[in-house]
């Protein structure tokens, strides 16, 4: 590089560009959702949805928990007439 055309920087500023600190963002309102799709109207559906595998489990879950529960009463009934 011949020497003329060599301009060296000032000391006092740096060469690389300092990093700018992110702007801050208001947090969205609830009033104006933005629209995107992982808000359409089908997703929220699925979402919404409880699984259908859940279902049977508190189905099966209820019936066993009732059917435990008529047995002992019965085996308190049945006792208590034994006396």
């Amino acid at each position: 590089m011949p020497e003329s055309e060599y301009q060296p920087e000032p000391a006092g500023r740096a060469t690389a560009e300092e990093p700018k600190a992110p702007e801050p963002q208001s947090p969205p309102s609830p009033q104006a959702p933005e629209s995107s799709p992982e808000d359409s109207p089908i997703r929220r559906f699925v979402e919404d949805k409880i699984p259908t595998g859940l279902w049977v489990r508190v189905f099966v879950y209820v019936v066993a928990a009732h059917g435990v529960a008529a047995f002992l009463y019965l085996l308190f009934v049945l006792g208590a007439k034994n006396q």
